[in-house]
């Protein structure tokens, strides 16, 4: 782990085309107390990162409510070179959310919240959605994730989605976790794709994003969805092309020279949908980027 401060360079930074510029939130803190390391290394690596050869691609540092106290005493010893822009996940329910707001404001010069995520109930209304507005404030985007059934029908799951993007808030697909049911099936992903298409801020992604292209893991069978596979469906899907195809693919270059050709127009209409993926440390995504000549 790198000692070096944020400020200090080391390494080239490599140029990110606006289709990429802070795409992937680092979302080690979402994984069980577990599996992801201590907080000391997660706040340490992700402000090397930023400050690396991949730093333009670095989005928000995802923390639960429950942990931000700990991350602000570790930025505190850390002092960034400017704050980390946060996004705060409510895991101790939404009357947290305000102390929580408080304390990140408060320390302006360590991070900035800019958004504050939350799941929502199975009958998640208009009502509701209105509730978790309050607690936030104007220049804070609310990011809501519809519960999705592990198995049945998933009308009311793409229900809520719409209700979600119709009341001003962004839709959250949870792509990973630790279990095989975590991770959505290509149907799921392309309808969330369309049901999420009139969220004003677009939609995010949670976990599951760890490489940029979909893998299969040879000894257990579990998918990883990839974050070209994701940008190309979302690209298709604006021009009703081939949505299921572009997840589908396994073939790097097949993915990378469909993004290349895309106007900047149409790479600014794709964010416009895809705000960001959650994906962890972007090291890996970066330097697969970069091989494919997209970085």
């Amino acid at each position: 782990m790198s000692t070096a401060h944020e400020g200090e360079p080391h390494g080239s930074v490599a140029p990110v085309p606006a289709l990429f510029a802070h795409l992937v939130d680092d979302t080690t803190l979402l994984l069980a107390k577990s599996q992801a390391p201590p907080m000391s290394e997660v706040a340490s690596r992700y402000l090397s990162t930023r400050a690396g050869a991949y730093g333009q691609l670095v989005g928000q540092l995802v923390c639960p409510v429950s942990r931000l106290s700990e991350l602000v005493t570790e930025l505190v010893k850390l002092g960034p070179a400017k704050p980390v822009e946060t996004s705060l996940v409510v895991d101790t329910g939404l009357g947290a959310v305000p102390k929580a707001l408080s304390l990140a404001l408060s320390r302006d010069l360590l991070l900035t919240p800019r958004t504050v995520e939350t799941a929502a109930p199975a009958d998640v209304d208009a009502t509701w959605l209105e509730r978790v507005a309050e607690f936030v404030p104007e220049d804070v985007q609310p990011v809501v994730e519809p519960r999705r059934p592990l198995d049945g029908d998933t009308r009311q799951w793409l229900d809520a989605v719409r209700k979600v993007a119709e009341n001003g808030c962004t839709p959250k697909l949870r792509c990973g976790g630790p279990r095989a049911s975590d991770v959505p099936t290509i149907d799921q992903i392309a309808d969330f794709v369309v049901a999420a298409d009139s969220a004003p801020a677009g939609f995010t992604t949670s976990l599951g994003l760890p490489h940029a292209v979909r893998q299969t893991d040879a000894a257990t069978g579990r998918v990883d969805q990839g974050v070209l596979n994701l940008l190309v469906a979302v690209a298709r899907a604006l021009v009703n092309g081939d949505v299921r195809g572009a997840l589908r693919e396994t073939d790097s270059g097949v993915l990378a020279r469909e993004l290349s050709k895309l106007s900047e127009a149409a790479g600014s209409a794709v964010r416009g949908l895809l705000a960001r993926c959650g994906g962890g440390p972007v090291l890996v995504q970066g330097a697969e980027l970069a091989r494919l000549g997209l970085l």
